[in-house]
Protein backbone atom coordinates (compact mmCIF):
# COMPACT_ATOMS: atom_id res chain seq x y z
CA UNK A 1 0.00 0.00 0.00
CA UNK A 2 1.48 3.37 -0.99
CA UNK A 3 1.74 6.30 1.43
CA UNK A 4 -1.40 8.22 0.26
CA UNK A 5 -3.54 5.09 0.42
CA UNK A 6 -2.16 4.20 3.82
CA UNK A 7 -2.82 7.71 5.11
CA UNK A 8 -6.42 7.58 3.83
CA UNK A 9 -7.04 4.25 5.56
CA UNK A 10 -5.64 5.51 8.84
CA UNK A 11 -7.78 8.64 8.55
CA UNK A 12 -10.96 6.57 8.22
CA UNK A 13 -10.01 4.38 11.18
CA UNK A 14 -9.06 7.38 13.30
CA UNK A 15 -12.32 9.20 12.59
CA UNK A 16 -14.21 6.05 13.52
CA UNK A 17 -12.39 6.08 16.86
CA UNK A 18 -13.30 9.71 17.44
CA UNK A 19 -16.98 9.01 16.85
CA UNK A 20 -16.91 6.63 19.80
CA UNK A 21 -15.83 9.56 22.06
CA UNK A 22 -15.07 8.83 25.69
CA UNK A 23 -11.68 7.71 27.02
CA UNK A 24 -10.83 5.90 23.77
CA UNK A 25 -10.64 9.18 21.86
CA UNK A 26 -7.22 9.73 20.31
CA UNK A 27 -4.85 12.14 21.99
CA UNK A 28 -4.41 15.58 20.47
CA UNK A 29 -0.89 17.02 20.61
CA UNK A 30 0.13 20.69 20.71
CA UNK A 31 3.86 21.45 20.58
CA UNK A 32 4.71 25.05 21.52
CA UNK A 33 8.24 25.61 20.25
CA UNK A 34 9.95 28.83 21.35
CA UNK A 35 13.00 30.24 19.59
CA UNK A 36 16.05 31.09 21.75
CA UNK A 37 14.26 30.88 25.12
CA UNK A 38 16.89 30.23 27.79
CA UNK A 39 16.71 27.66 30.57
CA UNK A 40 16.10 30.29 33.26
CA UNK A 41 13.87 32.61 31.22
CA UNK A 42 10.63 31.70 33.04
CA UNK A 43 9.56 32.00 36.64
CA UNK A 44 9.24 28.26 37.18
CA UNK A 45 12.84 27.82 36.01
CA UNK A 46 14.16 30.57 38.26
CA UNK A 47 13.67 34.00 36.70
CA UNK A 48 12.68 36.85 39.00
CA UNK A 49 12.63 39.46 36.21
CA UNK A 50 10.49 37.90 33.48
CA UNK A 51 6.81 37.39 34.26
CA UNK A 52 5.43 34.06 33.03
CA UNK A 53 2.33 33.08 35.06
CA UNK A 54 0.85 30.92 32.29
CA UNK A 55 4.01 28.91 31.68
CA UNK A 56 4.45 28.51 35.43
CA UNK A 57 0.86 27.27 35.69
CA UNK A 58 1.49 24.83 32.85
CA UNK A 59 4.40 23.36 34.82
CA UNK A 60 2.22 23.04 37.93
CA UNK A 61 -0.27 20.99 35.89
CA UNK A 62 2.32 18.83 34.20
CA UNK A 63 5.87 17.53 34.20
CA UNK A 64 8.93 19.77 34.21
CA UNK A 65 12.29 18.47 33.03
CA UNK A 66 15.19 20.09 34.86
CA UNK A 67 17.98 18.65 32.70
CA UNK A 68 16.59 18.80 29.20
CA UNK A 69 19.05 19.46 26.39
CA UNK A 70 18.64 20.60 22.83
CA UNK A 71 20.49 18.56 20.21
CA UNK A 72 22.38 21.67 19.15
CA UNK A 73 23.22 25.11 20.44
CA UNK A 74 21.52 26.71 17.40
CA UNK A 75 18.07 26.43 15.86
CA UNK A 76 18.01 24.51 12.56
CA UNK A 77 19.83 21.38 13.81
CA UNK A 78 17.63 21.15 16.91
CA UNK A 79 14.48 21.61 14.86
CA UNK A 80 15.64 18.88 12.48
CA UNK A 81 16.20 16.56 15.45
CA UNK A 82 12.70 17.22 16.72
CA UNK A 83 11.19 16.56 13.29
CA UNK A 84 13.14 13.34 12.66
CA UNK A 85 14.25 11.89 15.99
CA UNK A 86 17.78 11.81 14.58
CA UNK A 87 20.87 13.61 15.82
CA UNK A 88 21.91 16.55 13.63
CA UNK A 89 25.32 14.92 13.09
CA UNK A 90 23.63 11.84 11.61
CA UNK A 91 21.56 14.09 9.33
CA UNK A 92 24.54 16.27 8.34
CA UNK A 93 22.37 19.25 9.30
CA UNK A 94 24.68 20.67 11.95
CA UNK A 95 24.48 24.45 11.48
CA UNK A 96 21.72 27.03 11.35
CA UNK A 97 20.84 27.27 7.69
CA UNK A 98 22.70 30.26 6.34
CA UNK A 99 25.42 30.27 8.99
CA UNK A 100 28.34 30.59 6.61
CA UNK A 101 31.48 31.39 8.58
CA UNK A 102 35.07 30.15 8.58
CA UNK A 103 37.99 30.89 10.86
CA UNK A 104 41.22 29.02 11.49
CA UNK A 105 39.29 26.06 10.12
CA UNK A 106 36.87 25.74 7.25
CA UNK A 107 33.49 24.84 8.71
CA UNK A 108 32.25 21.30 8.16
CA UNK A 109 30.01 20.51 5.21
CA UNK A 110 26.32 20.57 6.13
CA UNK A 111 23.03 20.29 4.26
CA UNK A 112 20.66 23.25 4.03
CA UNK A 113 17.29 21.53 3.93
CA UNK A 114 15.55 18.69 5.73
CA UNK A 115 15.69 15.70 3.37
CA UNK A 116 12.30 14.66 2.03
CA UNK A 117 12.88 10.91 2.53
CA UNK A 118 12.90 11.44 6.30
CA UNK A 119 9.57 10.45 7.86
CA UNK A 120 8.91 13.50 9.96
CA UNK A 121 6.85 13.48 13.12
CA UNK A 122 4.23 15.37 11.16
CA UNK A 123 4.04 12.55 8.62
CA UNK A 124 3.86 9.96 11.40
CA UNK A 125 0.77 11.65 12.88
CA UNK A 126 -0.80 12.51 9.52
CA UNK A 127 -0.50 8.91 8.31
CA UNK A 128 -2.53 7.84 11.34
CA UNK A 129 -5.45 10.08 10.53
CA UNK A 130 -4.46 13.23 12.37
CA UNK A 131 -5.10 16.71 11.10
CA UNK A 132 -1.63 18.28 11.11
CA UNK A 133 -0.60 21.92 11.22
CA UNK A 134 2.59 23.93 11.39
CA UNK A 135 2.41 27.62 12.28
CA UNK A 136 5.43 29.94 12.37
CA UNK A 137 9.18 29.48 12.10
CA UNK A 138 10.48 26.49 10.11
CA UNK A 139 14.10 27.21 9.01
CA UNK A 140 14.61 23.73 7.58
CA UNK A 141 14.62 24.63 3.90
CA UNK A 142 12.79 26.82 1.43
CA UNK A 143 10.56 26.14 -1.57
CA UNK A 144 10.09 22.42 -2.10
CA UNK A 145 11.23 21.63 1.46
CA UNK A 146 8.66 23.52 3.51
CA UNK A 147 6.38 21.92 6.12
CA UNK A 148 3.57 21.47 3.58
CA UNK A 149 5.61 18.66 1.98
CA UNK A 150 6.94 17.36 5.29
CA UNK A 151 3.69 16.05 6.78
CA UNK A 152 1.72 19.18 7.64
CA UNK A 153 -1.56 19.65 5.80
CA UNK A 154 -2.15 23.17 7.12
CA UNK A 155 0.68 25.71 7.33
CA UNK A 156 0.66 29.41 8.03
CA UNK A 157 3.13 32.26 8.53
CA UNK A 158 6.14 30.15 7.54
CA UNK A 159 8.89 32.25 5.99
CA UNK A 160 12.21 31.33 4.34
CA UNK A 161 14.44 32.69 7.09
CA UNK A 162 15.31 32.09 10.72
CA UNK A 163 13.60 35.21 12.02
CA UNK A 164 10.79 37.56 11.00
CA UNK A 165 11.37 40.77 9.15
CA UNK A 166 9.48 42.50 11.95
CA UNK A 167 7.19 41.54 14.82
CA UNK A 168 4.78 44.26 13.74
CA UNK A 169 2.60 44.22 10.64
CA UNK A 170 3.32 43.85 7.80
CA UNK A 171 6.04 41.62 9.37
CA UNK A 172 8.71 42.42 6.82
CA UNK A 173 12.08 44.11 6.39
CA UNK A 174 12.84 45.43 2.88
CA UNK A 175 16.52 44.66 3.40
CA UNK A 176 15.88 40.94 3.96
CA UNK A 177 12.94 39.83 1.78
CA UNK A 178 13.37 36.18 2.80
CA UNK A 179 12.38 37.13 6.33
CA UNK A 180 8.94 38.47 5.37
CA UNK A 181 6.22 36.47 7.13
CA UNK A 182 3.45 35.44 4.70
CA UNK A 183 -0.30 34.80 5.09
CA UNK A 184 -1.09 37.53 7.65
CA UNK A 185 -1.98 40.18 5.10
CA UNK A 186 -4.15 43.16 5.96
CA UNK A 187 -3.24 43.30 9.65
CA UNK A 188 -3.37 46.61 11.44
CA UNK A 189 0.10 48.13 11.88
CA UNK A 190 -0.15 47.61 15.64
CA UNK A 191 -0.80 43.87 15.27
CA UNK A 192 1.90 41.80 16.96
CA UNK A 193 3.26 38.62 15.38
CA UNK A 194 3.25 36.43 18.49
CA UNK A 195 -0.44 37.24 19.02
CA UNK A 196 -1.28 36.55 15.38
CA UNK A 197 0.41 33.14 15.35
CA UNK A 198 -1.68 32.32 18.41
CA UNK A 199 -4.86 33.45 16.62
CA UNK A 200 -4.13 31.14 13.70
CA UNK A 201 -3.30 28.24 16.03
CA UNK A 202 -6.45 28.43 18.15
CA UNK A 203 -8.54 28.76 14.99
CA UNK A 204 -7.01 25.50 13.72
CA UNK A 205 -7.83 23.79 17.02
CA UNK A 206 -11.44 24.98 16.85
CA UNK A 207 -11.86 23.77 13.27
CA UNK A 208 -10.49 20.33 14.18
CA UNK A 209 -11.93 19.83 17.65
CA UNK A 210 -13.92 16.79 16.49
CA UNK A 211 -10.94 14.89 15.09
CA UNK A 212 -7.45 14.22 16.44
CA UNK A 213 -4.89 16.88 15.58
CA UNK A 214 -1.15 17.45 15.81
CA UNK A 215 -0.24 21.12 15.94
CA UNK A 216 3.19 22.75 16.09
CA UNK A 217 3.04 26.38 17.22
CA UNK A 218 6.56 27.51 16.33
CA UNK A 219 6.98 31.06 17.58
CA UNK A 220 9.56 33.34 16.04
CA UNK A 221 9.82 34.85 19.52
CA UNK A 222 12.00 35.38 21.38
CA UNK A 223 14.54 35.59 18.54
CA UNK A 224 15.82 38.88 17.18
CA UNK A 225 14.81 41.44 16.06
CA UNK A 226 14.05 42.41 19.65
CA UNK A 227 10.72 44.21 19.31
CA UNK A 228 7.71 44.40 21.61
CA UNK A 229 4.69 46.54 22.42
CA UNK A 230 5.76 49.89 23.85
CA UNK A 231 3.47 49.80 26.88
CA UNK A 232 4.81 46.43 27.98
CA UNK A 233 8.43 47.50 27.42
CA UNK A 234 7.81 50.60 29.56
CA UNK A 235 6.67 48.47 32.47
CA UNK A 236 9.87 46.40 32.35
CA UNK A 237 12.00 49.52 31.96
CA UNK A 238 10.72 50.60 35.35
CA UNK A 239 11.45 47.15 36.73
CA UNK A 240 15.00 47.19 35.34
CA UNK A 241 15.59 50.67 36.73
CA UNK A 242 14.81 49.39 40.20
CA UNK A 243 17.69 46.92 39.87
CA UNK A 244 20.17 49.76 39.50
CA UNK A 245 22.48 50.65 36.63
CA UNK A 246 24.43 48.07 34.69
CA UNK A 247 28.15 47.81 35.35
CA UNK A 248 31.09 45.67 34.31
CA UNK A 249 30.18 43.14 36.99
CA UNK A 250 27.08 42.25 34.99
CA UNK A 251 29.24 40.90 32.16
CA UNK A 252 32.07 38.41 31.88
CA UNK A 253 34.57 37.51 29.19
CA UNK A 254 34.16 34.20 27.36
CA UNK A 255 37.26 33.82 25.19
CA UNK A 256 36.93 36.79 22.82
CA UNK A 257 33.24 37.31 23.57
CA UNK A 258 31.11 38.92 26.26
CA UNK A 259 28.37 37.20 28.30
CA UNK A 260 25.51 39.07 29.94
CA UNK A 261 25.03 38.00 33.58
CA UNK A 262 21.85 39.83 34.63
CA UNK A 263 18.31 39.50 33.30
CA UNK A 264 17.21 43.11 32.85
CA UNK A 265 16.46 43.66 29.14
CA UNK A 266 13.04 45.39 29.00
CA UNK A 267 12.28 44.58 25.36
CA UNK A 268 13.24 40.94 25.69
CA UNK A 269 11.19 40.68 28.88
CA UNK A 270 8.17 42.07 27.03
CA UNK A 271 8.67 39.46 24.29
CA UNK A 272 8.79 36.71 26.91
CA UNK A 273 5.56 38.04 28.40
CA UNK A 274 3.83 37.96 25.00
CA UNK A 275 4.97 34.37 24.58
CA UNK A 276 3.56 33.55 28.00
CA UNK A 277 0.23 35.12 27.04
CA UNK A 278 0.18 32.89 23.95
CA UNK A 279 0.56 29.80 26.11
CA UNK A 280 -2.29 30.97 28.31
CA UNK A 281 -4.58 31.60 25.36
CA UNK A 282 -3.87 28.18 23.83
CA UNK A 283 -4.57 26.35 27.08
CA UNK A 284 -7.72 28.40 27.69
CA UNK A 285 -9.03 27.62 24.20
CA UNK A 286 -8.46 23.90 24.72
CA UNK A 287 -10.49 24.22 27.91
CA UNK A 288 -13.31 26.12 26.19
CA UNK A 289 -13.47 23.52 23.42
CA UNK A 290 -13.80 20.74 25.99
CA UNK A 291 -10.74 18.87 24.72
CA UNK A 292 -8.15 19.81 27.34
CA UNK A 293 -8.39 16.40 29.01
CA UNK A 294 -7.48 14.61 25.76
CA UNK A 295 -4.70 16.93 24.62
CA UNK A 296 -1.00 16.77 25.40
CA UNK A 297 0.77 20.13 25.49
CA UNK A 298 4.55 20.34 25.07
CA UNK A 299 6.44 23.56 25.81
CA UNK A 300 10.06 23.59 24.67
CA UNK A 301 12.87 25.80 23.34
CA UNK A 302 15.25 25.10 20.46
CA UNK A 303 18.50 26.22 22.17
CA UNK A 304 19.81 28.31 25.04
CA UNK A 305 19.23 32.00 25.52
CA UNK A 306 21.20 34.60 23.57
CA UNK A 307 23.53 35.94 26.26
CA UNK A 308 26.97 35.77 24.60
CA UNK A 309 28.12 37.89 21.67
CA UNK A 310 31.40 39.21 20.36
CA UNK A 311 30.62 42.62 21.88
CA UNK A 312 28.06 44.10 24.23
CA UNK A 313 24.93 45.42 22.57
CA UNK A 314 21.15 45.61 22.39
CA UNK A 315 20.81 42.10 20.96
CA UNK A 316 22.52 40.57 23.99
CA UNK A 317 19.09 39.58 25.20
CA UNK A 318 19.21 37.55 28.40
CA UNK A 319 21.35 35.89 31.05
CA UNK A 320 21.56 32.14 31.64
CA UNK A 321 23.13 32.08 35.10
CA UNK A 322 23.94 29.84 36.84
CA UNK A 323 24.79 28.30 33.46
CA UNK A 324 27.85 29.29 31.47
CA UNK A 325 27.65 31.20 28.15
CA UNK A 326 24.61 30.97 25.87
CA UNK A 327 23.26 30.28 22.40
CA UNK A 328 25.92 29.01 20.00
CA UNK A 329 28.10 27.49 22.74
CA UNK A 330 28.33 23.90 23.96
CA UNK A 331 28.52 25.02 27.56
CA UNK A 332 25.29 24.50 29.50
CA UNK A 333 23.93 27.96 28.70
CA UNK A 334 23.83 27.11 25.01
CA UNK A 335 22.20 23.68 25.17
CA UNK A 336 20.16 23.35 28.37
CA UNK A 337 16.55 24.42 27.80
CA UNK A 338 13.08 24.27 29.35
CA UNK A 339 10.76 21.34 28.66
CA UNK A 340 7.28 21.08 30.14
CA UNK A 341 4.84 18.33 29.18
CA UNK A 342 1.18 18.18 30.21
CA UNK A 343 -0.54 14.92 29.33
CA UNK A 344 -3.69 13.13 30.47
CA UNK A 345 -3.09 10.98 33.57
CA UNK A 346 0.40 12.41 34.07
CA UNK A 347 1.22 13.49 37.65
CA UNK A 348 0.73 17.17 38.36
CA UNK A 349 3.79 19.18 39.32
CA UNK A 350 6.21 16.33 38.72
CA UNK A 351 9.88 17.09 38.14
CA UNK A 352 12.12 14.82 36.09
CA UNK A 353 15.82 15.22 36.80
CA UNK A 354 17.30 12.67 34.42
CA UNK A 355 18.94 14.14 31.30
CA UNK A 356 16.88 14.10 28.12
CA UNK A 357 17.23 15.67 24.69
CA UNK A 358 15.18 16.91 21.74
CA UNK A 359 15.54 13.70 19.71
CA UNK A 360 13.46 12.08 22.45
CA UNK A 361 10.30 14.04 21.66
CA UNK A 362 9.50 12.05 18.50
CA UNK A 363 9.20 8.62 20.20
CA UNK A 364 7.71 10.22 23.32
CA UNK A 365 4.78 11.76 21.49
CA UNK A 366 4.15 8.60 19.49
CA UNK A 367 3.92 6.58 22.70
CA UNK A 368 1.75 9.12 24.51
CA UNK A 369 -0.64 9.09 21.53
CA UNK A 370 -0.65 5.29 21.36
CA UNK A 371 0.77 5.26 17.83
CA UNK A 372 3.15 2.60 16.49
CA UNK A 373 6.80 3.13 17.30
CA UNK A 374 9.27 3.94 14.51
CA UNK A 375 12.72 3.08 15.90
CA UNK A 376 14.34 2.88 12.47
CA UNK A 377 13.39 6.55 11.99
CA UNK A 378 14.04 8.07 15.44
CA UNK A 379 17.37 6.27 15.75
CA UNK A 380 18.80 8.65 18.34
CA UNK A 381 15.77 9.26 20.55
CA UNK A 382 14.18 7.30 23.39
CA UNK A 383 10.67 7.68 24.75
CA UNK A 384 10.21 9.76 27.90
CA UNK A 385 6.59 8.64 28.28
CA UNK A 386 7.32 6.52 31.35
CA UNK A 387 9.05 9.42 33.07
CA UNK A 388 6.16 11.73 32.19
CA UNK A 389 3.62 9.26 33.55
CA UNK A 390 5.44 8.90 36.84
CA UNK A 391 7.50 5.75 36.36
CA UNK A 392 11.20 5.22 35.87
CA UNK A 393 12.38 6.99 32.76
CA UNK A 394 15.01 6.27 30.16
CA UNK A 395 17.81 6.03 32.70
CA UNK A 396 21.34 7.29 32.32
CA UNK A 397 22.84 7.28 28.83
CA UNK A 398 25.49 9.38 27.11
CA UNK A 399 24.35 12.52 25.32
CA UNK A 400 26.40 13.96 22.47
CA UNK A 401 26.80 17.30 20.71
CA UNK A 402 28.56 18.14 17.48
CA UNK A 403 28.92 21.74 16.31
CA UNK A 404 31.77 21.89 13.75
CA UNK A 405 31.09 25.54 12.95
CA UNK A 406 31.83 29.09 13.99
CA UNK A 407 29.04 31.25 15.39
CA UNK A 408 28.42 34.96 15.88
CA UNK A 409 28.36 34.38 19.62
CA UNK A 410 32.11 33.80 19.49
CA UNK A 411 31.90 30.02 19.72
CA UNK A 412 34.40 27.95 17.75
CA UNK A 413 34.03 24.43 16.31
CA UNK A 414 33.78 21.66 18.86
CA UNK A 415 31.95 18.72 20.34
CA UNK A 416 30.78 17.57 23.74
CA UNK A 417 29.58 14.52 25.62
CA UNK A 418 27.72 14.12 28.89
CA UNK A 419 27.84 10.75 30.68
CA UNK A 420 26.39 10.66 34.17
CA UNK A 421 27.40 13.89 35.86
CA UNK A 422 30.58 14.31 33.84
CA UNK A 423 30.71 16.50 30.75
CA UNK A 424 33.63 16.79 28.36
CA UNK A 425 34.07 19.57 25.80
CA UNK A 426 36.50 19.17 22.87
CA UNK A 427 37.69 22.11 20.74
CA UNK A 428 38.58 21.25 17.15
CA UNK A 429 40.93 24.13 16.37
CA UNK A 430 43.65 23.06 18.81
CA UNK A 431 42.40 19.77 20.29
CA UNK A 432 41.94 21.29 23.76
CA UNK A 433 39.71 19.29 26.11
CA UNK A 434 37.81 20.37 29.23
CA UNK A 435 36.09 18.22 31.87
CA UNK A 436 33.37 19.27 34.33
CA UNK A 437 31.34 17.59 37.07
CA UNK A 438 27.86 19.07 36.63
CA UNK A 439 26.60 17.70 39.95
CA UNK A 440 28.98 20.01 41.78
CA UNK A 441 29.69 22.63 39.15
CA UNK A 442 26.64 23.43 37.01
CA UNK A 443 28.36 26.64 35.89
CA UNK A 444 31.34 24.73 34.42
CA UNK A 445 33.89 26.86 36.26
CA UNK A 446 36.30 24.18 37.47
CA UNK A 447 38.06 22.26 34.73
CA UNK A 448 38.97 18.78 36.05
CA UNK A 449 41.07 17.70 33.08
CA UNK A 450 44.28 17.51 35.13
CA UNK A 451 42.61 15.94 38.18
CA UNK A 452 40.72 13.15 36.39
CA UNK A 453 42.69 12.38 33.22
CA UNK A 454 41.58 8.75 32.92
CA UNK A 455 37.89 9.67 32.94
CA UNK A 456 38.57 12.45 30.45
CA UNK A 457 40.34 10.02 28.13
CA UNK A 458 37.44 7.56 28.38
CA UNK A 459 34.86 10.22 27.50
CA UNK A 460 36.99 11.60 24.67
CA UNK A 461 37.33 8.14 23.16
CA UNK A 462 33.57 7.60 23.46
CA UNK A 463 32.83 10.97 21.83
CA UNK A 464 35.14 10.18 18.92
CA UNK A 465 33.72 6.66 18.58
CA UNK A 466 30.21 8.12 18.39
CA UNK A 467 31.27 10.59 15.69
CA UNK A 468 32.55 7.69 13.62
CA UNK A 469 29.31 5.78 14.17
CA UNK A 470 27.03 8.57 12.96
CA UNK A 471 29.38 9.72 10.19
CA UNK A 472 29.81 13.21 11.59
CA UNK A 473 31.36 15.71 9.20
CA UNK A 474 34.40 17.57 10.54
CA UNK A 475 35.90 20.98 9.78
CA UNK A 476 38.99 21.05 7.63
CA UNK A 477 42.24 22.96 7.52
CA UNK A 478 42.44 25.68 4.81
Amino acid sequence: MNRPARAALFAVLSLALVSCAGPTSPLNVVVILIDDLGWTDTGVYGSSFYETPNIDALASRGVRFTQFYTASSVCSPTRASLMTGKHPARLDLTNWIGGEQNGLLNQARYIRRLPLPEVTIGEAFRDHGYATAYVGKWHLGTEGFMPDVQGFDFTSAVNYAGQPGSYFAPYENPGTPRSAVPDLYGDDEKAYLTDRLTDVSIDFMARNQDRPFFLVVSHYAVHTPLQAREEVVARYEAKASALGPQSDEHYEVERDASTRLRQDHPTYAAMVESTDESVGRIVQRLRELGIEDRTAVVFVSDNGGLSTLMRRGFNQATANLPLRAGKGWLYEGGIRAPLIVVAPDAPRGREVHEPATSTDLYPTLLELAGLPDMPTQHRDGVSLAAAIQGDDGAGQRPLYWHFPHYHGSGNRPGGAIRAGDLKLVEWFEDGAVELYDLSRDIGERRDLIDERPEEAARLLNELRRWREEVGANMPTRP
